[in-house]
């Protein structure tokens, strides 16, 4: 038998008994249930991780994210407004 052949049979054996394994285990309340407590406090901790960053910049006068996002907003819209503008005057002048 080819070895190659040998080795997809055994490995394809191995991946179904750990895949079985692996979904019995990782659907148990023994594994999720801290797994969401882990997952809850990470995104807790980087809520206020963030809250601090944007309180630290504010604070030496810099732009935090919220400023950059609403100043871009606003960039945007003066530019839609801009174009809209321009082919408006194209149409006026075609005429």
């Amino acid at each position: 038998m080819n070895p190659w052949e040998l080795y997809k049979k055994y490995f394809n054996v191995w991946e179904s008994a750990t895949a079985q394994y692996m979904e019995h285990w990782l659907k148990s309340p023994l594994i999720l249930e801290p797994a969401g407590a882990m997952l809850s406090a990470s995104m807790k901790f980087k809520a206020e991780a963030d809250k601090k960053a944007a309180s630290f910049w504010g604070n030496i006068g810099l732009p935090t994210k919220q400023d950059q996002e609403r100043a871009l907003h606003k960039l945007n819209q003066l530019e839609s407004k801009l174009l809209d503008l321009e082919e408006k005057l194209a149409e006026y002048e075609a005429k």
